[in-house]
């Protein structure tokens, strides 16, 4: 498949991401297209690690964003891993010049964990 070029950009989190692969296998089943490798492994990826549906995801995102040291990357990560440790959290972070307390660990494991 080539691509000619982008037409918009925006981010998504992984259970958003999920919704729009399913439709493009609905459309394609529907239309008797064949799906390429590429596109049934997406979505076997996305079905086996999306916990959350799409709308939910995104108000986490929200959610996230309102904390202080919150970056809009860090909070789609967060929505589309959804960890459950502060290891896992610590490891999101791991890249970033400053850490967090235990406090902010805690605050934003459970306001992951008010979504499952």
């Amino acid at each position: 498949m080539k691509v000619k070029g982008v037409i918009s950009e925006e981010r998504i989190t992984l259970p958003e991401l999920r919704e729009a692969l399913l439709r493009v296998e609905a459309e394609r089943l529907e239309t008797g297209k064949e799906m390429s490798y590429e596109l049934r492994r997406s979505i076997e990826h996305a079905n086996q690690l999306a916990v959350i549906p799409g709308e939910r995801s995104r108000a986490l995102v929200v959610e996230l964003l309102a904390l202080e040291k919150m970056k809009p990357d860090i909070a789609f990560r967060i929505a589309s891993i959804m960890p459950k440790t502060k290891d896992e959290l610590r490891a999101i972070y791991a890249k970033e010049k400053y850490s967090l307390t235990v406090e902010e660990l805690d605050a934003i494991l459970n306001l992951v964990k008010g979504y499952f």
